[in-house]
Order: C-alpha cells, then structure tokens, then sequence
C-alpha cells in the first residue's frame, strides 16, 4: 500500500501541476499560469511559498522512506486495514477534486498571485459551494495519503500545507480579490465559505473582518 501511495503522489502532482500548467498554456495561448511570490522574506507570499515547497518535499520523503521502510509509523494505524485503504480512496477522491477545480477555474487558473493582474471571478459550479475548492482537495488528498503511511515527515508535510494554505489564502489570495474585484468579491464572501460550505463566510464590508 505504500508504494501505491508513493505512485499516486506523484502521479497527482505530474498532472495537477504538470499537465495543468500544459493544459493552461494551450488553452491562453502561452501562459503556464505560475506566478512568482513576492521577494520580501517573510511576507505573507513569501511564507506561504516556502510552507508550500516545505509540505512537496516532505510528503514525497514521507512516503519514499515509508515505502523503503526506512522510516514507521507513528500512529498503528496500520493495525485497522480499512483505515489505509480508506486513506487511499479519499487521496484518489482528493487529487480528481483538484484536477476538476482546477479546471472549473478555466481561464482564471493560476498558482501564485500577481498584484497587477486581472482574472475573472469564478463563482459558478464547485466554487458556488467553497471558495477555494482546489486547496480543500489538496489538503483532503496528503490527509488520505498520511492515513495510509502515518509517519513523522508525512504528519509534518500535512502540518505545512495547512499553514501554507491559510498564510496564502488570508495573506495573500483574500486581500488581493477584494482589491481586484471589489464589490463582487464581498458579496461572493458573505455567501460562500472559505474552505466547507457555510463556514468563514465574510460580512459585506470586506475582508478585514475576516473571521
């Protein structure tokens, strides 16, 4: 079960930043659609990059050393067998959540925020239900693959992708709509929650009543 972990972490990030970024680049004629953080070390762009990038790496060593048994379990999970396999349908259901979110986004997909950039604000289909339906299947995703290998580094990837998520959504994603979008943005805010449906919905006067 560890290896078909390692398989599908790897398979999910090749098409859901790989074939994405390819599928974007086709679809607007040449933008692979990465935006490069803000430079200022410890801006709120800043860590959530490194939390992202800290998260990547850490799951991939996770589950390369669990597989190579080089690293145990915390947790005896292992001791239930329907908890890995479990694990390993709500990674699956994780990673096909974020493959359709990101295709949802259409024209709009991007990884990172550039300040000076306009896209369309997607509010129909699964973005009518969560505000950031991308982020929530990620987080599902390494949260199925930690039940399935429950060490140390994977608990640890898990840690910095939600730490990752909510610097660069709060910090960073949030400030930045409302600015672009104004009006449009808060009033999405005040219906849709931010990450399950009706949770973290904002007032009407913006984001920094943020809750």
């Amino acid at each position: 079960m560890e290896l078909t972990a390692l398989l599908l972490y790897v398979g999910g990030l090749t098409v859901c930043f790989g074939v994405q970024s390819w599928l974007h680049r086709a679809r607007t004629g040449g933008d692979a659609g990465f935006r490069r953080p803000l430079r200022e070390p410890r801006s709120p762009a800043w860590w959530g990059a490194v939390s992202f990038v800290a998260a990547l790496v850490l799951g991939l060593a996770g589950l390369l050393l669990g597989t190579l048994g080089l690293v145990g379990p915390l947790l005896p999970l292992d001791r239930v067998p329907a908890v890995p396999w479990l694990g390993f349908l709500l990674a699956l259901a994780g990673f096909v959540g974020t493959v359709g979110a990101q295709q949802a986004m259409g024209r709009s997909w991007r990884i990172g925020v550039e300040a000076t950039e306009r896209t369309e604000l997607v509010e129909s289909g699964v973005f009518g239900w969560s505000r950031n339906p991308v982020f929530l299947t990620m987080i599902a995703s390494l949260a199925g693959l930690t039940l399935v290998v429950p060490n140390v580094l994977q608990l640890a990837a898990l840690v910095c992708l939600v730490l990752a998520v909510e610097v660069q959504v709060r910090g960073v994603e949030e400030p930045y709509l409302l600015q672009t979008h104004g009006a449009d943005y808060a009033e999405y805010t005040s219906r849709v929650g931010r990450f399950i449906p009706g949770v973290g919905r904002l007032p009407r006067s913006g984001i920094a009543a943020s809750s």
